[in-house]
């Protein structure tokens, strides 16, 4: 198999049936599958995903939980189990994410993507440009900048710059046969964590076209990963941290900057009082 798209999914019964008619519109000269886990839906996504392995026999390898996978606390992990037991379900060479409120606009995304990593070894993850969209009917923009970096390495996210919507993340599936990082277990940011120990492997390539839409809801973890949470900002010093250790300190000065910073967030915080700012 060529490409897995890997679709975490968990009350997505609006937006669920565009995300898998984008993957299922990919004009491709390759073999891909689309491995979707409802992590016990409370509404009707487990019914719609029913309807599509129906519709469509032999694409989509389903995993369609009765129980909430968990973890329920912190809230921070929420989906966690879920979203590593489908990582490590993909088979394919590449791997293609798209969370369930997620979708692709362009037909031959996939196609892009995978030419690009097979005519570049020593990258690890291509990603594109999306647009943002709200629910509460903000204004729409692009995820990356005019200026977004054809070339990105993991200094670039140890600095912590983060400019991959999820949506639009192909990589080389190093998880096929390498298991999770032991730190990664306790990173809230799993996004981050995916991305950090791909990129340890290999550069990251940026196609400038626009080739999805990233949806920003009530919802949407975005909103507990919030920069105004004290304990997301002393996750994320703790997982530097540990990263710096995996790494074997190789990027200590570009790490240490980062958890300098977070401190100062802490330090801040504490002058304030209480868990949120």
């Amino acid at each position: 198999m060529k490409v897995s798209v890997c679709v975490p999914a968990y009350n997505h019964e609006k937006y669920i049936a565009q995300m898998l008619d984008g993957a299922l519109m990919q004009q491709t000269t390759f073999p891909f599958e689309i491995v979707i886990g409802d992590d016990a839906s409370t509404d009707s996504t487990q019914e719609i995903i029913r309807e599509y392995i129906k519709r469509y026999p032999g694409r989509i390898n389903a995993f369609l939980h009765k129980e909430n996978q968990g973890p329920t606390e912190p809230k921070e992990f929420a989906g966690r189990n879920n979203v590593l037991a489908l990582l490590k379900a993909c088979r394919g060479e590449y791997v293609a994410m798209c969370e369930g409120d997620d979708y692709w606009t362009d037909p031959l995304k996939l196609q892009k993507q995978v030419n690009f990593l097979d005519a570049n070894p020593d990258f690890a993850i291509c990603h594109h440009n999306v647009e943002v969209i709200y629910e509460d009917g903000s204004p729409s923009h692009f995820f990356n900048n005019a200026d977004q970096k054809l070339v990105s390495t993991i200094e670039d996210i140890l600095e912590d710059k983060w400019f991959m919507a999820t949506a639009s993340w192909l990589y080389r599936n190093h998880f096929l046969i390498n298991d999770f990082a032991d730190w990664h277990a306790s990173a809230a940011a799993g996004d981050w964590a995916v991305v950090i120990q791909l990129a340890a492997h290999g550069k990251i390539g940026y196609l400038p076209e626009n080739m999805g839409i990233y949806r920003k809801h009530s919802a949407g973890l975005s909103n507990v990963h919030a920069q105004t949470n004290i304990r997301f900002w002393e996750n994320r010093k703790e997982m530097f941290e540990n990263v710096n250790k995996w790494l074997d300190l190789r990027y200590d000065n570009t790490i240490q900057k980062t958890v300098s910073k977070y401190n100062a967030y802490l330090s801040e915080a504490e002058k304030i009082g209480g868990s949120d700012l």
